[in-house]
């Protein structure tokens, strides 16, 4: 692919990389790099490049005051964190190198490389990485967005910072009846979370003696449970063991509130099923403002090749995460994988040269399975097992448990934010004795 030539950059220094103090009022001005998000790629990305750029040569765009670890909503609502542990300020988290525009992008014109920002300010770049997320469309389910705001509905989501204490409240409240877990007939981020929610429900009403008075149902709108056939069937075999009546390829389309019923729609059928709570992972899909953009491809996800992570028509734009069209789950592990990556090619593109680096795909999904327990999911763009440790991870182990809940979110704050976490490929290979010792060929 072509690349555009410009000067000859500063040397790579990590070590100069720290936190940001204060954002900048919005103004019209132009960057050597664009960054749009403020989220785990978003500060990854400006923390690498801020480093390697220096002061005052990297913008990051991003509208909110607070950042929070995702990954860990889902303890949350099990009441295994608190909300608090999840939360940052959004300018402790961004690199004090970098320029913060405390806006939101409304235009794109990558034809002339700007962007215009909601308050009408217009940022120029000579280069520029979106980082923008996926977004949840509450509205797309006549009903959800009223249940999830409405206090005794029993309805909760752990997809929100705004619901996902909900999810515990109605736990504890839950006496008896039908318990209904939801998947939507769209890509969402972490697809195992919605399955994470029912087994810990499920452990959850086995601790305080409720289970028998509870029929678990989990209906997904896709046809598949999980996108690696090899970890589905391991997951399909764990929920029936524990009762979980599955349904595949149903999708949510009503709350009926007054009547305490979730409407599903699969093919041609419509059926209503009554829930006496019910945690609901919404409708998601990219962000309008992207989505009307010259960047996308049909779908509205950022059109860039599966392997370079560099933008099919315009070789100054590379897309990191969830906003991307990559053919793999959407995970915080991936934006791990991508980020080396990404820094590695749009640092050979700026210096005219070949871009050096592929990714294969690689994501991850700790399946907690309750309280103690986790299947740790990895996989590339096969869907085979692509796994760090040298021991079966498809089987439910307390080490992943922990791994999940104490290691991960330590690595996130100190490492990934800061730019210096590119994921487990390197204690793969040291696992794996540099692939001498190969992993099972396991389908």
């Amino acid at each position: 692919m072509k690349s555009l030539k410009l000067c000859p950059l500063k040397s790579y220094n990590l070590l100069s990389s720290s936190f940001s103090t204060s954002p900048l009022s919005s103004s019209s001005h132009s960057c050597k790099l664009l960054v749009v998000g403020g989220g785990a790629a978003g500060c990854s990305m400006a923390a690498k490049f801020t480093s390697k750029l220096g002061k005052g040569q990297v913008s990051i765009v991003e509208p909110t005051d607070d950042h929070y670890y995702q990954p860990m909503f889902t303890l949350i609502g099990g009441g295994m964190k608190k909300l608090s542990d999840s939360r940052r300020p959004m300018k402790s988290v961004l690199p004090s190198g970098a320029t913060w525009v405390k806006d939101k992008i409304v235009s794109f014109d990558p034809e002339n490389n700007r962007v215009r920002t909601q308050a009408g300010s217009e940022i120029s770049y000579e280069y520029m990485i979106v980082a923008s997320g996926i977004q949840m469309y509450y509205d797309r389910v006549k009903g959800l967005q009223e249940a999830l705001d409405q206090p005794d509905s029993g309805v909760s989501t752990n997809y929100s910072p705004q619901y996902v204490e909900k999810t515990l409240r109605n736990l504890q409240h839950f006496q008896s009846g039908p318990v209904l877990y939801t998947f939507p007939a769209t890509p969402i981020k972490c697809g195992g979370a919605p399955m994470k929610a029912v087994l810990i429900g499920d452990e959850y009403l086995r601790k305080h003696k409720k289970r028998d008075a509870a029929k678990l149902t989990y209906c997904t709108g896709m046809g598949v449970l999980f996108p690696s056939p090899f970890y589905a069937e391991k997951i399909h075999d764990i929920l029936i063991g524990r009762g979980v009546d599955v349904h595949k390829g149903k999708a949510l389309v009503e709350i009926d509130l007054a009547n305490k019923e979730a409407v599903f729609k699969s093919e041609d059928k419509t059926e209503r099923l009554p829930y006496a709570i019910m945690h609901v992972t919404p409708p998601m899909g990219p962000v309008p403002e992207l989505a009307t953009s010259r960047l996308v491809d049909q779908s509205g996800y950022v059109n860039v090749d599966k392997a370079t992570l560099q933008h099919v028509k315009y070789s100054n734009v590379f897309a990191i995460g969830d906003c991307s069209n990559l053919p793999t789950s959407k995970t915080a592990a991936a934006v791990a994988g991508q980020c080396k990556v990404v820094y590695d090619n749009l640092s050979a593109v700026m210096k005219n040269r070949a871009l050096p680096h592929e990714y294969n795909g690689y994501t991850s999904c700790p399946l907690v399975t309750g309280y103690s327990k986790c299947v740790m999911a990895e996989f590339d763009y096969t869907l085979k097992p692509l796994e760090t440790f040298p021991v079966d991870q498809s089987k439910e182990r307390s080490l992943m448990f922990q791994m999940k809940k104490q290691v991960m979110p330590f690595l996130y704050w100190n490492l990934m934010l800061r730019g210096y976490w590119n994921g487990p490929g390197v204690f793969r290979q040291m696992f794996h004795l540099g692939g001498l010792v190969k992993q099972q060929n396991r389908e």
